[in-house]
């Protein structure tokens, strides 16, 4: 039998508006339904720590995203973390020394790895105070200003990655290792 493992699931775009509602006690019940254990969500944005077994993470992920569209009816896109995974991401923090509000500091998460070209064409779009740091999966992003006028932001929340991606503030990415740690 396969060892439970902790993995972290970042759903993208749902709870944004009347869109795409997704209660947490529901999506937590149907996860468990599901055979997924100790299954947690952290805020409305689609944090989920839980543990399965065997299943690597694309396909906890495709497994995830069939389920939500079978029950809620519409597609989610589900990025999966392992939590060891997600202590690496923590642990690198490239941008430590610029980036002291959490807030303001984003991780894309990405399911691939983005071309280098299109990360240099998102770079072009940061103002002088803003940053972006590639690693394997993971776009850093610091955005001294906010994101709501970004350009690097708006280039970052789109589809210009061609790759599926969602983004968490450093304070939700360190609060899911946390969570995943406490498992």
């Amino acid at each position: 039998m396969a060892r439970n493992r902790t993995h972290i699931l970042l759903l993208r775009g749902i709870n944004l508006g009347a869109r795409k509602r997704v209660p947490m006690p529901e999506l937590r019940a149907l996860l468990s339904a599901a055979g997924f254990e100790d299954v947690r969500t952290y805020v409305q944005s689609g944090n989920v720590v839980l543990s399965s077994g065997g299943a690597d993470s694309a396909a906890l992920g495709a497994r995830c995203e069939e389920l939500i569209a079978e029950r809620l009816g519409f597609d989610v896109d589900v990025i999966v973390r392992t939590d060891a995974e997600l202590a690496d991401v923590v642990a690198r923090n490239p941008l430590s020394d610029v980036a002291v509000d959490p807030k303001r500091y984003q991780v894309s998460f990405l399911e691939t790895e983005p071309d280098p070209e299109v990360v240099a064409r998102m770079a072009e779009r940061a103002t002088d105070d803003e940053r972006l740091v590639a690693i394997g999966r993971e776009l850093y992003a610091w955005h001294p200003a906010g994101v709501a006028r970004s350009k690097l932001w708006a280039a970052l929340a789109g589809k210009e990655l061609g790759v599926r991606a969602t983004a968490r503030n450093w304070t939700t990415v360190t609060t899911l290792l946390e969570m995943a740690r406490a498992s």
